[in-house]
């Protein structure tokens, strides 16, 4: 057991000295902290003017807790002074008046200083929590500012975490690897049906209910095969956002079968007669843009959504020729239409009429969100020619009404199907021959536009009363 002196004034609480016996049995208060300091006078061998006590070196002393009053009083000094408060709190006085929350504790026997803030900014109060908090951490054998840290990153990454963040970082990834096309299609479908409602949501605050909800949305307005479509391009953010650890699941994976995908409606063949209605009120038809895309569609047959993304540099108009890009096509091989004369007499009244720069069939109002005309246009204008038909007509049925007829003309099959641009399993075979049978392609589609003339002929021939027409917009 080791003894030193102390001053006297080092035993005073209060206004009177505490002797031994009453130290022992002093019940000690939760700021009571254990002082071990030795008397000057103590190693030199003499009192001092103190006076001789046998204290132990882990007799408790107190240390009074800080008040806003004497924090506010606390004058600047020529060197930092620090102002204990309670279980490793102390305010550090800065000569230049800035007042500064430590904390100290110790982790492996190394001391650590933990800042918790500046004075009055973080009040006496908050400043205690602040070392409540982070005493339990230390508890734990973890460093409060480590802690901190990891709490900012995540408010930082919060922002970076959003369900349109995560998802455009995953389109520019994707985007590499896709065609124009199939990117413009799923970024359209995401900023019209799921960015306005959860694009600013972080990505673990979203559940199969929120998913589930975007579904129902597109559902309800009659697009079930989009609502399908939805929940899988969602699915695969998600996906990208757990393997970058910005959420934890997919909620959108369980929802799979949660729209029933509707029965497939087959493409087909029209018969004469419903190509004569047709023709009948073509000429009607206020919209000549979208009464022109439908002439075209049924003479080049090629698949609507291409003709609507037709641009003029894909168009030869002195070589009679539509090339269609492979990244344009469902075959993703390039594709050559021959261009028959009532074609080439089409398209020089859309560059009349619109110029031949862009899209061939441009989009007429800046507030759409395409920049050419739509599949829905082309497939309303049909419905409202012909309301009363017993089967709905549409753009895709000039295709299979163009392979029925001209196999029974007698053109061979391989012909036809080179002109319909079917997609060849031999991927090389298929980079290589978009130009073959070229000249009896050339011969067929003229034959093709000859035969839909004699069957407009017909219809004018055979009367009929046109329908009042509107302007598409």
């Amino acid at each position: 057991m080791s003894y030193h002196f102390v001053r006297s004034s080092s035993c005073w609480f209060g206004n009177s000295p505490k002797t031994l016996t009453s130290w022992a049995t002093h019940a000690l208060p939760p700021f009571a902290y254990v002082r071990r300091e030795s008397c000057p006078a103590e190693k030199k061998g003499g009192i001092n003017g103190g006076i001789i006590s046998t204290i132990r070196d882990d007799t408790p002393f107190f240390t009074v807790p800080l008040t806003d009053i004497k924090i506010r009083q606390a004058k600047a000094g020529n060197k930092p002074t620090k102002l204990t408060d309670s279980n490793g709190l102390y305010l550090l006085v800065n000569p230049s008046g800035s007042k500064l929350w430590r904390y100290k504790y110790r982790i492996a026997g190394k001391e650590n200083l933990f800042a918790i803030g500046e004075y009055p900014t973080v009040s006496l109060q908050d400043a205690r929590a602040a070392r409540d908090g982070a005493r339990e951490l230390v508890k734990k054998g973890l460093h409060p500012s480590h802690a901190r840290q990891e709490i900012v990153s995540a408010r930082i990454n919060e922002g970076k975490a959003t369900f349109r963040a995560v998802s455009d970082e995953w389109l520019a990834k994707k985007r590499k690897t896709w065609t124009e096309r199939h990117f413009g299609e799923i970024l359209r479908m995401l900023e019209a049906d799921a960015y306005p409602y959860i694009g600013n949501r972080p990505m673990r605050s979203l559940t199969a209910h929120d998913v589930l909800a975007l579904m129902r949305r597109v559902e309800e307005r009659g697009s079930p095969s989009v609502a399908i479509k939805l929940r899988q391009y969602v699915s695969n953010v998600f996906q990208y956002a757990v393997i970058t650890l910005r959420a934890d699941t997919d909620p959108a994976s369980v929802l799979r079968g949660a729209v029933l995908k509707p029965p497939t409606e087959n493409a087909r063949a029209l018969s004469r007669e419903e190509l004569k209605r047709l023709f009948r009120q073509l000429p009607a038809y206020k919209s000549r843009r979208t009464a022109i895309a439908i002439r075209l569609l049924m003479i080049l047959f090629p698949r609507t959504i291409e003709l609507c993304r037709a641009r003029w540099e894909e168009i030869d108009l002195v070589a009679a020729e539509w090339k269609v890009p492979p990244e344009k096509i469902k075959s993703r091989r390039l594709h050559i239409v021959p261009l028959p004369k009532q074609a080439l007499g089409l398209l020089h009244e859309l560059q009349e009429m619109y110029g031949d720069r862009g899209y061939i069939l441009p989009i007429l109002h800046s507030n759409r969100t395409r920049p050419h005309m739509s599949r829905a246009t082309i497939n309303r204008a049909i419905d409202y020619m012909v309301p009363d038909n017993p089967d709905p007509i549409t753009g895709h049925d000039f295709r299979a009404t163009a392979s029925t007829t001209l196999h029974e003309m007698g053109w061979k099959d391989e012909v036809v199907e080179m002109q319909l641009s079917h997609k060849d399993k031999d991927r090389t075979r298929s980079t290589y021959n978009h130009a073959k049978y070229l000249p009896e392609r050339r011969e067929m589609m003229q034959a093709w536009a000859d035969w839909l003339a004699d069957v407009e002929e017909e219809a004018s021939q055979d009367g009929g009363t046109a329908i009042a027409s509107i302007t598409d917009r």
